[in-house]
């Protein structure tokens, strides 16, 4: 029993000394050095590359024209309103108002003075009350040209107070000046919607009455023999001027221009030649008057790439002539774009709204309104003869101006005169 208790205590003592050794077995001491092999580092995704911008869109707007504003006694005399002891315009001129309101800018020529009165007068030496300058602003328009053939029908004075009447209106004007300052600085540089529109104004004439020594500046007329035959233009002062309105820095350069023959229903080559100077020195846009009958438009390419375009003239816009086709007018809408990623503007497109002015019988109150000729007819309400009458002037829009929308354009209408540059009394 002794012995077999002596040979367990030996066993326990040799355990008891194997464990307490301090080096681990080789194959421990193996382990213990070894680490887990490191994972593969993720392959990075390829950066995006950044997708361009989009252009920018380009701007649109649109500038509205109106032909030649005219206050004949008869217009005048029916502008009266007893009741508001005023003269409405705005009246007479409301068929066109849906049009001028709703483009970006307006402008109109104004072919009379606004000298003080009464007494006021119509053809030939014009002058016409203020009220008609608050009823073109009413209507929605921002410029007028005041150089015609009748800015001095009240010499120096008259063509001044009519400066002075627009500005308190809030009107802008062009063509005509007080001063030698603002004779040079006789650009006006519109904001057209977000496009910039730099406009000058010129006449042909001043009905024989001569530029006023002291105040030479008064009128930009673009003949120098104004006073006789009506055929020599200054081609320096044009060109100095457009190099001025260039200098501006606008998107385009617009001319309202006096010009051509009355009651010729096509310009004469007198007219092309200036049109064609004009845009060789950098005009984009000439509107011009005096006619009193509608003559052709067109947007045309020209040489060096560029859009131009040319209404020869619109007619009256208001009167009470009673010749042929000085009862038709049209509002006319140019839709100008400028590419936002270029910076080229154009005039891209046009159209236009035939009007008529419709002259009720003397004694009949009110007498003359401008009616929107598509809106009357489509209205039902003309009656035969005045349905025979708008339709008559709207077939007469289409031969002389072309198609309402201006994509295409049909053959111009026939010359009913001369082809000289001398214009004719009347207007």
């Amino acid at each position: 029993m002794r012995l077999r208790l002596s040979a367990l205590l030996l066993c326990l003592l040799l355990c008891l000394s194997a464990c307490g050794g301090s080096e681990p077995p080789p194959a421990l001491a193996e382990l213990s050095q070894y680490s887990a092999p490191e994972e593969p580092a993720a392959t990075p995704e390829p950066e995006k590359e950044p997708e361009p911008p989009e252009p920018p869109a380009p701007t649109v707007a649109t500038l509205a024209v109106c032909g030649d504003a005219m206050s004949h006694m008869p217009i005048t005399n029916d502008a009266w309103d007893a009741a508001q002891e005023r003269y409405d315009y705005a009246r007479i001129m409301a068929g066109a108002g849906p049009y001028v309101e709703a483009a970006d800018y307006a402008v109109v020529n104004l072919e009379t003075t606004l000298s003080g009165g009464p007494p006021y007068s119509g053809y030939p030496a014009f002058n016409s009350p203020d009220d008609m300058a608050r009823g073109i602003r009413e209507l929605g328009f921002d410029l007028c040209l005041t150089a015609n053939n009748h800015s001095l029908d009240r010499g120096f004075s008259g063509l001044s107070r009519t400066l002075d009447v627009l500005d308190q209106q809030g009107l802008a004007h062009v063509g005509t000046s007080r001063t030698q300052e603002e004779r040079e600085n006789n650009i006006v540089l519109a904001d057209v919607g977000g496009i910039s529109v730099a406009f000058l104004g010129y006449t042909y004439g001043t009905n024989g009455i001569p530029v006023p020594k002291k105040h030479p500046y008064a009128i930009n007329v673009f003949n120098t023999d104004y006073l006789t035959n009506l055929s020599k233009p200054d081609w320096e002062r044009l060109a100095g001027d457009l190099e001025a309105a260039r200098a501006l820095k606008p998107d385009l350069v617009a001319v309202m221009i006096h010009w051509g023959l009355e009651y010729k229903t096509k310009q004469n080559r007198y007219q092309e030649e200036l049109a064609d100077f004009l845009f060789q020195n950098g005009a984009d846009i000439l509107l011009g008057g005096h006619s009193h009958v509608p003559q052709p438009m067109e947007l045309r390419t020209l040489p060096d790439g560029r859009q131009g375009f040319v209404c020869y003239s619109l007619g009256n816009f208001i009167s009470s002539q009673n010749k042929p086709l000085t009862d038709t007018t049209a509002v006319l809408t140019l839709i100008l774009t400028r590419d936002n990623e270029t910076g080229e503007t154009q005039v891209s497109g046009y159209r236009y709204d035939p009007m008529y002015m419709l002259h009720r019988n003397a004694g009949t109150t009110p007498r003359f309104q401008l009616l929107d000729i598509n809106a009357a007819l489509a209205s039902g309400e003309a009656g035969d003869a005045l349905e025979k009458r708008l339709t008559q002037a709207l077939e007469n829009c289409h031969a002389i101006f072309g198609p309402e929308e201006g994509q295409e354009r049909s053959p111009m209408a026939p010359e009913t005169g001369g082809n000289g540059s001398q214009p004719e009394t009347g207007g």
